[in-house]
């Protein structure tokens, strides 16, 4: 069940966030107390400040210093696990977009996947803060609370069937509407290289199509699901074998991101496809150096089967480009080389659009949902034209690969198009981050998509 905030308040206890800077801000019942504990008001610090009968009469929260915040998104959330069980509500000492920021944290540290051991010890129940629009903010952890267990869930579990149970449930909870292509269908239906990509696995591929909205302009979201990836013939080494089970992150995010579209009613069309494979080797697994027919028709050589992600996204951008949307939107977890150049924390992004890119850089600070712009470049086009076909799937020489595949996607769509490549994993443990499966960018989307729209 996703976290949410506490319905009673009753008999909520006081919360004051402290500024590292600002000690005189502690209430002066808690002023000797607070001295005599030490306590400085370090980031995610929390001291709690017994009444007469010695129960808890107030609570403290460090908010640490300005440097410490942009070193720590979530900083606040830290006080969750800490804090004795039981409901709070924040009384002073943030507002505006650091009391969102502080009441989303406060939910999403509450997070616990726990579908294979016992549940973690709660954490302490937060009322909505005033001043915030605490069903927008439920709705949103809700959001990532699905992409976070569509991730965590290994692969035994969550094949292209259970993706399709996971998408179709969605449509149900918002009366959306989904058709879904699977198997040999996917060739009638011209959906070749997904085909293709997945025909090894027992588990057969599929396109998942849910629509969802009957008015407004629409946004089309990609996703690539590549539920397990074994690298195909040209098989990874174990050691990067082993979070592929992530590899459909891109999937769980954009399923996120549609609850939140969905759950917050916005005046779109809303349209969400997902390949979904298992990149297998078996006798029929594609092989370095076959050519294979696009939907488009544009010609692919493969060579590398590793390289199968833009490959199956390929199929599905050129079914939305079909319709002309308004805006296509497209995360994957699709290179190594994005990792390399901005780490886990930060998701790139690629658009041609200026006012697109600044509108979505805005809404990234604003939500605490990094994200960074990579260009597609055009002088890099050469490398994806291989001398047999009309595009190469894994360019050789290795450098600037997030580009080039980038570059590659954007031969499947006219619309105005951004590309995300996000990691999808928190490979350690922070305040509202746990370590494992994440959502990347799809808060700052959510956001930013009024001025995207022009809603």
């Amino acid at each position: 069940m996703p976290p949410k905030f506490a319905t009673d308040s009753a008999d909520a206890i006081p919360l004051h966030i402290i500024d590292a800077d600002d000690l005189d801000a502690i209430p002066d019942a808690a002023q000797a107390w607070a001295k005599a504990q030490g306590f400085h008001a370090g980031l995610g610090t929390a001291l709690t400040i017994p009444g007469a009968d010695g129960a808890i009469a107030m609570a403290l929260v460090g908010h640490g210093r300005e440097a410490d915040r942009k070193r720590q998104r979530f900083g606040v959330a830290a006080a969750a696990r800490k804090l004795p069980q039981g409901t709070y509500f924040i009384a002073g000492g943030l507002s505006g977009a650091a009391l969102e920021e502080a009441a989303l944290g406060w939910l999403l540290e509450s997070y616990d996947f726990a579908r294979y051991r016992k549940p973690k010890r709660p954490a302490a129940m937060l009322v909505a803060p005033d001043g915030v629009d605490g069903a927008r903010i439920a709705a949103i952890a809700a959001g990532e609370t699905l992409t976070r267990d569509l991730i965590n869930t290994p692969a035994s579990d969550m094949g292209p069937a259970e993706l399709e149970a996971a998408a179709r449930a969605l449509a149900k909870e918002h009366g959306a509407y989904i058709a879904v292509t699977t198997g040999a269908d996917l060739l009638t239906d011209n959906f070749p290289m997904i085909h293709t990509v997945g025909r090894a696995s027992t588990r057969a591929p599929r396109l998942l199509d849910m629509r969802w909205g009957k008015a407004g302009p629409q946004l089309t979201l990609v996703g690539k699901g590549v539920c397990f990836d074994t690298g195909g013939l040209n098989i990874k080494p174990g050691g990067s074998m082993g979070l592929m089970k992530k590899d459909m992150g891109g999937a769980a995010t954009t399923l996120g991101l549609a609850h939140m579209i969905m759950a917050l009613d916005l005046p779109i069309r809303l349209r969400l496809l997902i390949p979904a494979v298992e990149n297998a080797i078996d006798g029929n697994a594609f092989r370095p150096q076959d050519v294979l027919t696009s939907r488009k028709g544009l010609t692919v050589e493969i060579n590398n089967t590793d390289a199968e992600g833009r490959l199956v996204l390929a199929d599905a951008l050129a079914l939305a480009d079909e319709e002309s949307p308004d805006l296509v939107i497209s995360m994957a977890t699709l290179t190594g080389a994005a990792r390399v150049a901005v780490g886990p924390d930060l998701a790139p992004f690629f658009t041609d659009d200026e006012d697109h890119a600044a509108v979505l850089a805005q809404s990234a600070a604003r939500v605490a949902d990094p994200v960074w712009r990579l260009p597609f470049h055009a002088p890099y086009e050469a490398r994806i034209e291989p001398a047999i076909a009309d595009l190469d799937n894994a360019p050789a020489g290795g450098m600037a690969g997030c580009i080039t595949a980038a570059l590659f996607l954007r031969r499947f769509v006219d619309a105005p198009y951004m590309h995300f490549d996000i990691y999808g994993w928190c490979p350690s443990t922070a305040p509202g981050l746990p370590k494992g499966g994440v959502g990347m960018g799809h808060r700052a989307v959510l956001d930013a998509l009024p001025r995207l729209l022009n809603l």
